[in-house]
């Protein structure tokens, strides 16, 4: 078969793929929206700045672990700075660098979204599966990622 062209099964299996991630994190993205006025996106970014060193990351850090670009860390930053989640902070040996900060509002707001967003998440993902069937799916979807088992998990 031609490299160029993808199998029945190799086509089945990336459309279910992008067709299965686009749905969850679609309705995700809307019930956080409507439930705590955050993105999902904003939800990772208060997670993983909560399960940071006294809770804050150089913004190039948090921008590579989110997989956004600097430019779309920096907007996304600025909504929950304007909401008062987030602060500036600074390197003391380094002026050039810029820290994200999860202030104790933000992480108020974080513990508020947390119970909904993960019986969202077992609602619309988890709850579809076995206990073998997740611990497949995720070896197996682990293996297009280094950092598939890292800390922006939901369980906490």
């Amino acid at each position: 078969m031609s490299n160029q062209v993808l199998s029945t099964q190799e086509n089945g299996a990336w459309v279910a793929l992008l067709r299965g991630h686009s749905a969850v994190v679609r309705e995700l993205n809307a019930q956080m929206l409507a439930a705590h006025g955050l993105t999902i996106s904003d939800y990772e970014v208060l997670l993983r700045l909560a399960n940071a060193p006294e809770r804050a990351m150089r913004r190039v850090d948090l921008a590579e672990s989110v997989l956004l670009t600097p430019s779309g860390i920096t907007r996304l930053l600025e909504g929950l700075e304007r909401c008062g989640y987030v602060e500036r902070g600074t390197c003391l040996t380094d002026r050039r660098v810029t820290y994200a900060v999860l202030t104790d509002r933000g992480q108020e707001k974080l513990t508020e979204a947390r119970e909904s967003h993960l019986a969202d998440v077992r609602e619309l993902f988890t709850d579809h599966f076995s206990a073998n069937e997740l611990e497949t799916l995720g070896e197996l979807l682990g293996r297009l990622s280094s950092n598939s088992q890292d800390e922006c998990g939901t369980e906490e």
